[in-house]
Parts: structure tokens; sequence; C-alpha cells
């Protein structure tokens, strides 16, 4: 996963909302979600051979680069109306990349160091719509019903269950518990960067909005890694870690961004927010069969019941008729 799943309804209308003629949107949406899931074992690899800040900092390097290309080949040209919106919108979506690109992933990474990536690809992805909602119904800018408060509630439960099964006893389970927790940071700076979303897209377009916020969290990973970089054994690090990154910054950090920006655009963040529940799924097949992980019982469950409970929260936030939305 690398910038947002925009959870607000109350976004204006973006023009890739109005045009968008290509793709299905839910194709596009499906193969977000399988480079996204497959990012967590993908990552959890890199930092097995390279401090976790030079992971992090290898990946938005290249997906940067990827995406200065593509803004070069497919989208360097505005129509002269567009620039003056664009100039004002740049700054916001540098600032959304702080929270979306640098704060996510260097909490990311750090907690691949200390726990499972099995245990990124249920929180994160879990835990944020969760946070969103929260964070939405405690301002008033939606719409509380019991079987949202509720979902709400059973998905609190269940990673409350899920941080106790966490803390197996002993070194490892510390810092397995230390890990999840740092998961649970980058998580609320997911959701954070989820609620100033809109207001990206509202003033560029999906490619730049994403170019922008991934290289200006590029950077501050670049300054974040600076100290690590010299203390990297670059001679001896194997040929696969090097096709791996160039995975993650291609796949996860690059088009699967573009992709989701596209896909939102035109089915809104509402309905693309669904899709996020496939994310731990094609991450649990991952994990498991590449890299051996797994879950203790408790944990299991307490997996088991965050996702009922937010995808309860998600699907109740998504059946508000459509007049209360609009008001």
């Amino acid at each position: 996963m690398g910038n947002t799943h925009l959870a607000n309804t109350h976004e204006p209308i973006t023009p890739d909302q109005r045009t968008h003629k290509g793709a299905s949107p839910y194709l596009l949406l499906s193969v977000t979600m399988v480079l996204w899931g497959s990012a967590f074992a993908s990552s959890k690899a890199v930092v097995e051979h390279v401090p976790h800040s030079v992971g992090a900092f290898l990946r938005f390097a290249g997906g940067a680069l990827a995406l200065l290309v593509a803004l070069r080949l497919t989208g360097g040209r505005q129509q002269a109306e567009q620039r003056q919106v664009a100039r004002r919108a740049r700054g916001l979506a540098a600032g959304a990349g702080v929270l979306g690109v640098f704060g996510y992933n260097a909490l990311f990474f750090w907690g691949l160091s200390l726990a499972p990536s099995l245990d990124a690809g249920i929180l994160i992805p879990v835990m944020s719509p969760v946070l969103t909602s929260t964070f939405l119904l405690l301002t008033g800018k939606e719409r509380a019903n019991p079987a949202r408060v509720a979902g709400l509630g059973l998905g609190l439960a269940g990673a409350v269950l899920f941080f106790l099964g966490s803390n197996g006893g002993g070194h490892a389970g510390s810092s397995r518990l230390l890990g999840d927790l740092v998961f649970l940071l980058s998580a609320v700076c997911w959701a954070a960067y989820t609620l100033v979303g809109p207001r990206v897209l509202a003033g560029l377009d999906p490619l730049r909005a994403t170019t922008y916020a991934t290289c200006a969290g590029a950077l501050l990973l670049g300054l974040l890694a600076a100290p690590d970089l010299g203390r990297t054994a670059w001679g001896s690090l194997p040929a696969g870690l090097w096709a791996n990154t160039a995975f993650l910054a291609i796949g996860p950090a690059a088009v699967a961004n573009l992709l989701y920006y596209r896909g939102v655009g035109t089915v809104g963040p509402a309905k693309a927010s669904l899709m996020m529940f496939n994310v731990p799924v094609v991450n649990t097949l991952c994990a498991t069969l590449l890299l051996g992980e797994s879950f203790g019982p408790l944990q299991g469950a307490g997996a088991a019941v965050l996702v009922l409970g937010a995808l309860v929260a998600v699907t109740q936030r998504n059946r508000t008729p459509a007049a209360a939305r609009t008001r």
C-alpha cells in the first residue's frame, strides 16, 4: 500500500469521475489490491538484508522516478486554466505525501523489522478504514447508526484480541507486540492521509497528485535513511533483492497507487474502500506460502473479529441513503 483509500463521501467530483472511459474501475482496483497485498511480504524480504529506513527509501525513490517518467511521457501537458489550480494544489499534495508516503512507510518498514508481514497485512488495511470512520463520526461529518457503531466496536475488540495475541511471551513476543503497535501508528498516518485525499484530487489529476505526494515522501525518506546508507554493505546484497526492490517501486509504489486514484475517480471512495478487504487475503497467502509466517490462535481469532467488525462498519457507511450523503 502506498497512498490513500479516500473514505470521505463529501469530496467534490473530479474530472476522472466524469470522463474516465478506460478499463473497468473494479479491474483497476483489483489489480491494485493484489499489488498492495503482495507488497507486505516483499517488503519484509527487503528489510532482512538492509536497514528498514534504507528499504523504505529504495522503494519510494524508485517509485518516484517511475512516476516522474510516466508524468513526462503521458501527463506533461496541462490546459492553461488548469495550471493555476495545480500550483495551489502542489503544496497540499506534498503535505499529503508527508503523511501517506513518509510517515506511513517510515513506520511500516520499522514495524517490519520487528514483526511479521502477516500482522501488517491485517492491521494496516483493516484498521485504517476503522480509524477514518471513527474520525468522521466523532467530527459529525458522517452519521452514526447502531449497526455501524456496533461494527466499529467489534473491530476495536478484535484489535485488542490481536494485540494480546501478539505478546506471546519472551523477547520474540515483546518484539512482535512493539512491531504491531508501530503498524497501528502507520495506520493512523494512512487514515489521516485518507482524510486529506479528496482535497488533493479536487485540484490535481490522479497522476500528478500521486507523483507530487510520492516525490515529497521519498525526499524525506532519503533524509531519514542517510545515516544508514553508508553503513549498508551494498556489494554483498543478493541480486534477488534488487529485483524485489524494482517490483516494489514500479508495482505497489507507482502503478498501484495510480490505478487506485483512477478507480476512486470513477466509482468514488466509498465503494473503492470496500476493495481494501482483499488486501489481507492476498497478504496472508503471500506471507504464509513465501515466508512461512503464521498466527497464534488468539491472534487469528482477533484478526477474524477485526475484519468482520470493520467490514460491517464500512458496509453500513456505504448504505447511507444518497439524500443523506449530499446534505
